[in-house]
């Protein structure tokens, strides 16, 4: 037997996520409940940025509530506060960008957003090559009807800051359709160096958000910013699309659901399942079930008994918005 290969496999893994009062509190708890319960030999480490009420963020209650501390550090979780500088409060999304400072340098991580359920064992991925999430719809460019088109826009964003354009693009895919050009839905990306990777995101980010450039005077940054930017990071530190053991987090490892109605009305059997086995245990029932979408969708069991028979899952809409709009209609669009 190959022990060395073992032990490979099993060195811990970086996980981060950002989580501050109210729902992304509740949502970390979920993760970091559902990583418990599916994690074998060696855990990885999550650690939880907690951005400060200061700088970016000032004036706004951010802090955890003591009885989700005390939670989230029974479930092994290392929370670390940090100040936002940049974004904050008028762009939130900014979060994910600034708290990679949070992690120790030269060590491969994993960020996701904080409305991801963990499904399967994360030991053994190959994070040290950049990529990111590949569950993603053509939201951004939006070309204008005269031009310029996609690939004019993301040439000049690739020029703009010096990273190859050429070798990003997926050539299998015809000219001038969305999925030709490298664009991530950033619910999760991966790398070998989270300051490094940061330095870049943050940096290339601020320069775009205050100088957008005439190429892009028609296009929203918000809330596309980190998505626009974060493809040019990834294939600046040489990556690129997922990998087969990579896209796995899209798939079979993690389930961003991103509302927990949206979970119950799309998913599969196996997935509630283990939601609802992750946070059955009574220390975090106790605090899960004050957020009424954990109380209702999963403790009072309406998720499962009137959300799911509003829905075929064999024929969902291929759009999101349909989705959301029944639930809302119906009295569900609990978030």
């Amino acid at each position: 037997m190959d022990h060395a290969s073992d032990n490979k496999d099993l060195q811990p893994i970086n996980l981060l996520i950002v989580a501050q009062s109210g729902r992304l509190e509740y949502e970390a708890l979920i993760l970091a409940a559902s990583l418990r319960a599916e994690s074998h030999d060696v855990a990885p480490c999550l650690f939880i940025a907690e951005p400060r009420p200061e700088g970016a963020w000032q004036g706004h209650d951010t802090a955890l509530s003591d009885a989700g501390r005390e939670v989230l550090d029974w479930l092994g979780a290392t929370i670390i506060p940090f100040t936002a500088q940049h974004f904050g409060a008028s762009y939130p999304h900014g979060n994910k960008i600034e708290a990679l400072q949070v992690l120790p340098a030269d060590q491969p991580f994993l960020f996701l957003d904080s409305d991801t359920l963990i499904t399967g064992p994360l030991q053994g991925l190959d994070l040290a090559r950049p990529s990111a999430s590949m569950r993603r719809e053509g939201t951004w460019p939006v070309p204008p009807l005269y031009g310029p088109g996609y690939d004019a826009i993301w040439r000049n964003l690739y020029d703009r800051f010096g990273v190859d354009f050429e070798g990003s693009m997926d050539l299998s895919q015809p000219d001038e359709h969305w999925e030709r050009y490298l664009y991530f839905n950033a619910g999760w990306f991966c790398g070998p160096d989270p300051v490094e990777f940061g330095r870049r995101f943050l940096e290339w980010s601020r320069t775009l958000r205050d100088e957008p450039g005439e190429m892009l005077a028609c296009q929203n940054l918000d809330p596309w910013l980190d998505q626009a930017i974060l493809p040019l990071v990834v294939h600046s530190l040489g990556g690129g699309r997922p990998d087969k053991a990579q896209a796995r987090l899209d798939d079979d490892l993690t389930c961003h659901y991103r509302k927990l109605p949206l979970l119950y009305a799309c998913k599969d059997d196996r997935v509630l399942d283990r939601l609802e086995h992750a946070v059955a245990p009574n220390r975090i029932k106790k605090h899960l079930r004050e957020w009424e979408p954990a109380k209702k969708l999963i403790y009072q069991g309406k998720g499962r008994d009137k959300i799911r028979p509003l829905f075929d899952r064999d024929r969902l809409p291929s759009k999101e918005q349909p989705i959301r709009n029944l639930l809302r209609k119906e009295g569900w669009w609990l978030v």
